[in-house]
């Protein structure tokens, strides 16, 4: 079925009418492609605030503008950074590099070169400070309120002064204790081990006691004769990491210890400082991963001080964001919660008193940008719909705009009035409040920033307005609507691509690209609407390209994501095969040579797919295949799927191995060797499996990559793709 509003016939993307007929390669359209950022839209590099003015660099220059007049000059060159660098003793650099803002709206940038990080004065010219670092450091963690400098180096904390004294913060030599380095596998919104304290007296820091958790051995074939370089991996139902919390105060150089108590197989996530750097607040999630405490801890003693709330729910519960305080009221933060069935907002004071829900409906807060200067208003990303469009696409995961919200009315206010209603807008907000820099992108519109007041709620110019990348070649028309879930009920969101020239008397060979699962949207409103460069490559080859977002997927709620729960793969294969009805129906879709092509859930749903209905599909690729979920680690793995012992049946359904007997068509999977996510133990699993069943499958290796293929061989790992569906597809 699809959607009953305009827009949902076919689209056409942008196209020179007399474009010529150019070739688009797998340099072209693939990252880590030769050519490939020409075919980028353009973009402003670096584009940040400091206070209330915007940077952004480009070439050797780093201009900036500022409120109220916005003009715009330059900042500093690097011709006139590297006299600096000269004028304090230190190398040059050969290019601009990355600079972040360490004291918002001071004339100071901060940048590492030469394994030093410096700050540079703009307005001096001068380095003010230069912290000398060792090749062997990691995971830095600066703190502007002090000046000091949190690392690890190998599996202990430390931190660096101004004056470059290093003082150890943890001296652990036990194997399997890891200090300062993010935990429970980055999930739950963790993605470090080190918190400052907001006025820099202290640094919370996690401990992590692996010793217990099994050693999976990943072997290095650079070394002269390979060797093992083993790393913990818990996987489903066997015993997990256990993680305290530490605290180390600066001035007396001693670390007092959280006493978050048993049982010590828990998650402990989202790690919060109050305003007044006396307590601390975690989120702590049990192993079932259904039920969160949110637990208030004092900073000086460790003691528990007891539990603001707990939320529950019959699949899982998910924190993934840190309290947010009030800018003026320290008794007050904001909580993220899917409670409701969405992820909204919601005001709490210190005792734990909800003092009201601040967003509601049937949409997603994706973000939290920040407050304006009173602490009156709130700006948000979210998928709510605009009141000026009740139709088209300005709803649900394809239309993401920024709001400002007034905490005391509850009124929210769009702040995209003079920008496309739908796409995707990605906002950041100036120091002050007062502008956003937008920068958006729509089906049709590659890309464009303005600059926004938010108080006016209008746009004051624009800084840039892309060209279409491709817009000296043809290209492929491209179709998108919804159809139903295998619920009956359910819109699901597709884009489907044509072969260029497409001959309507003629029927076509078939990919499904396909992910389908959490955390994850493969069909947008921004540009292009998620058609990837290898979308484009092939329907140029003659392909008809699919792509449907299942029951499972990211930003359409709890429900619609958790329909998976202890089931994996069960409602996702259902959607899909719903897709493959959809693509019977097109009088140019040839149904006997349908394929399917994904990578990590996407590579256990095609290899699924395959097995599970062998005579649907005739050809797939699996990348970074999952094949047996108690083989997959216990954060994400447990929280789907709950423990082996708890749901034998579910690990049985979705266990490919047990399906390999059932492999009739050309099935090609690929992997990393050194993949730490999905490790190498699945896919060749699965292909002693076949071996067992005498079904044959295909294989490829990617020496020395993770879990995804990237940089410069990752076009080679698409003409592999490309190669084995044109032997057997096409």
């Amino acid at each position: 079925m699809k959607i009953k509003y305009w827009l949902i016939g076919i689209l056409f993307l942008p196209m020179a009418l007399m474009a010529q007929q150019k070739d688009l390669t797998l340099q072209d359209l693939i990252p880590g492609g030769k050519n490939y950022a020409k075919f980028v839209p353009k973009n402003l590099s670096q584009l940040q605030w400091n206070g209330d003015a915007y940077l952004y660099a480009k070439g050797d220059t780093v201009w900036t503008s500022e409120a109220p007049k916005w003009k715009k000059s330059v900042l500093l060159t690097k011709a006139g950074l590297n006299e600096a660098l000269e004028a304090a003793g230190q190398k040059k650099v050969g290019s601009l590099p990355r600079f972040s803002v360490p004291y918002a709206g001071q004339s100071l940038l901060s940048f590492m070169a030469n394994k030093h990080l410096y700050h540079y004065d703009y307005a001096t010219k001068k380095i003010v400070a230069d912290y000398t670092l060792q090749p062997k450091w990691e995971n830095y963690d600066f703190c502007p309120e002090n000046r000091y400098l949190a690392f690890t180096e190998g599996n202990n904390l430390k931190i660096l002064s101004p004056e470059n004294q290093v003082t150890d913060v943890t001296n652990e030599t036990a194997d399997g204790i890891v200090c300062g380095q993010s935990v429970h596998q980055n999930e739950f919104g963790i993605h470090k081990g080190t918190f400052w304290s907001p006025k820099g007296s202290a640094l919370a820091f996690y401990r992590m006691d692996e010793s217990m958790v099994t050693e999976y051995p990943i072997v290095n074939i650079d070394a002269r004769c390979a060797k093992v370089e083993p790393r913990r991996y818990p996987m489903a139902g066997m015993k997990s990491h256990h993680v305290t919390v530490g605290v180390y105060q600066l001035e007396t150089g001693k670390t007092i210890w959280l006493k978050t108590g048993t049982p010590k197989e828990k998650f402990l996530t989202n790690i919060s400082w109050s305003p007044d750097e006396q307590h601390i607040y975690i989120a702590e999630l049990n192993r079932e991963q259904n039920e969160m405490n949110l637990v208030c801890y004092s900073a000086v003693t460790g003691q528990k001080e007891g539990v603001l709330f707990t939320e529950k729910d019959e699949h899982y519960v998910e924190p993934q964001h840190p309290l947010l305080f009030l800018p003026n009221q320290p008794d007050q933060f904001i909580w993220q919660s899917e409670r409701d069935g969405y992820n909204h907002l919601y005001l709490y004071n210190t005792k734990g008193e909800l003092q009201k829900q601040l967003t509601k409906g049937e949409w997603v807060v994706m973000d939290v940008l920040g407050f304006d200067e009173k602490g009156e208003n709130l700006f948000i990303s979210s998928t709510q719909p605009s009141p000026i469009s009740s139709f088209g696409p300005d709803h649900g995961p394809l239309s993401v705009k920024t709001w400002s919200l007034n905490l005391k009315k509850g009124k929210s206010t769009c702040l995209a009035k003079d920008a496309v209603l739908t796409g995707v807008h990605n906002t950041q907000l100036s120091g002050s409040g007062k502008y956003l820099l937008d920068n958006y992108s729509s089906w049709d519109i590659p890309r464009k920033i303005v600059l926004v007041d938010t108080k006016k709620e209008k746009e004051i110019t624009t800084l840039l307005t892309a060209e279409n990348p491709y817009k000296d070649y043809e290209m492929p028309e491209v179709e998108r609507g919804t159809i139903k879930a295998a619920d009956g009920v359910t819109d699901l969101n597709y884009f489907l691509v044509k072969p260029l020239h497409m001959d309507s008397t003629k029927k076509y060979p078939t990919i499904i690209y396909v992910y389908g699962g959490p955390h994850a949207q493969l069909v947008t409103g921004g540009w292009m609407g998620g058609v990837s460069g290898w979308d484009i490559y092939m329907a140029r080859r003659g392909y008809v390209v699919f792509t449907v977002d299942n029951r499972g997927s990211a930003n359409r709620g709890h429900a619609f994501e958790s329909v998976i729960h202890r089931q994996l793969g069960v409602n996702e294969m259902a959607d899909q095969l719903k897709g493959v009805e959809f693509l019977k129906s097109k009088p140019y879709v040839d149904a006997d040579r349908i394929g399917v092509h994904g990578w990590s859930f996407g590579g256990f749903m095609t290899t699924n797919l395959m097995c599970s209905y062998p005579d649907v599909f005739k050809v797939g690729v699996a990348g970074g295949p999952v094949i047996d979920w108690s083989n997959y680690e216990i954060m994400y793995g447990e929280r789907y799927m709950d423990k082996p012992q708890e749901n034998p049946d579910g690990y049985k359904n979705s266990n490919l191995k047990l399906k390999a007997k059932n492999l009739k068509g050309h099935l090609l999977l690929i992997h990393g060797d050194i993949d730490p996510v999905v490790v190498w133990q699945h896919s060749l699993g699965f292909l002693k499996a076949c071996v067992d069943a005498n079904t044959y499958p295909d294989y490829f290796v990617y020496p020395r990559h993770e879990h995804n293929v990237i940089g410069k061989d990752r076009p080679h790992l698409h003409e592999k793709i490309t190669r084995y569906f044109d032997d057997y597809l096409r």
